[in-house]
């Protein structure tokens, strides 16, 4: 196992790096929480409920691509970067592909399988590795930047601190409200936890988002902490039913999608390597060593995260703070990829998350 990660090349050892593969996660579990709300559509107002994806299908199937996906970065490109369900592009797809153009999500899931394809496809042919090493680093960090953007202000809608305005498009909402003093609550404590370097600054202001919001009545108590896993069945394999009609996929809407989806995942995958990579000390001559085994890895792990129902898999930056505290190979991006498989037995801990937590 040394040999295969060549912990001796980068001075490493096993404590380093399950300690590192540890923070990643915590640094990153909030998806197991946010994913469900967000491609639920949960808190939304007056959306048919076959518009709605099931939550404890999600759950699994988010946790299942990040384990999948993780262990296809750790093994194959051994790098240090654990991979999830995007955020920002399941909101995209939430809002946008299902709420706003109407398109099912079923064949939502079609796209973002479509898209892994072609993905596939452009590292094969070692086009997505030139085209990103080609691509300036500001715009990388640019994308980066307008997908947290997006990001932030559908969380200031779910929660209720930006409410539509026919004037304004949207103005300040019911701040005295509880769950929306919640939510400012929430926000506070995880701005200064992240300020302070604390590694997994989200998730632990989630936790500490969701006690104060148990004690106060705005949150109900979970039913237990361990319970039976929910059933992926609602959402598995409901990317290929699109193919039952065929004439859904022969659509300039449909088009947008995939294409959209492959914009927003290829520069974002590529700000993360390039970030976690340079922070690991990997980078080469400013490129990446072993890129398309990264590219490759993320590319099936979207695949994948699509037939069991989620949207695009791909590369997480809070792998930097695995990275910080010493993670330098694979191995941790294995270690990580184990603690999400685990995560799935805790499911009744998700009573608790509310669009006031995320």
């Amino acid at each position: 196992m040394k040999k295969y990660f060549k912990f001796d090349k980068h001075e490493t050892n096993y404590k380093k790096e399950i300690l590192g593969g540890l923070t990643t996660f915590l640094s990153m579990a909030y998806i197991l929480a946010v994913n469900p709300q967000v491609l639920s559509l949960a808190g939304v107002d007056g959306v048919s409920e076959n518009m709605k994806m099931d939550q404890g299908a999600i759950f699994v199937a988010t946790a299942l691509a990040a384990f999948v996906g993780s262990l296809f970065m750790g093994l194959i490109a051994r790098y240090p970067i654990a991979l999830a369900p995007g955020m920002g592009l399941n909101a995209f797809f939430a809002f946008t592909v299902v709420l706003t153009m109407g398109i099912p999500w079923q064949v939502g899931l079609t796209g973002v399988l479509f898209s892994g394809l072609v993905f596939a496809l452009l590292t094969m042919t070692g086009l997505r590795e030139v085209i990103i090493n080609a691509i300036p680093y500001q715009m990388k960090m640019a994308v980066s930047a307008g997908i947290g953007l997006f990001i932030t202000f559908v969380g200031l809608q779910s929660s209720g601190i930006i409410v539509k305005n026919d004037s304004t498009l949207v103005t300040l909402g019911h701040i005295t409200d509880g769950p929306v003093l919640l939510t400012i609550f929430g926000i506070v404590v995880t701005v200064i936890l992240y300020a302070i370097r604390v590694p997994g600054a989200i998730f632990i202001g989630m936790v500490l988002t969701s006690i104060v919001g148990m004690f106060t009545g705005l949150i109900h108590t979970p039913s237990g902490i361990v319970g039976q896993v929910p059933s992926i069945e609602p959402t598995f394999g409901a990317a290929f039913e699109a193919f039952k009609d065929p004439s859904q996929l022969l659509t300039v809407q449909f088009l947008i999608v995939i294409l959209t989806f492959l914009f927003i995942d290829f520069f974002d995958t590529a700000g993360t390597l390039v970030a976690v990579a340079t922070q690991a000390g990997i980078m080469k001559n400013n490129k990446l060593p072993r890129a398309g085994r990264a590219l490759f890895s993320d590319s099936l792990a979207t695949i994948v995260g699509a037939i069991f129902g989620t949207t695009t898999t791909t590369s997480y930056i809070e792998s930097s703070s695995g990275v910080a505290v010493g993670a330098r190979t694979g191995f941790a991006s294995v270690v990580t990829g184990f603690c999400f498989l685990l995560a799935i037995f805790f499911s009744p801990l998700m009573e608790v998350v509310t669009s006031a937590v995320t």
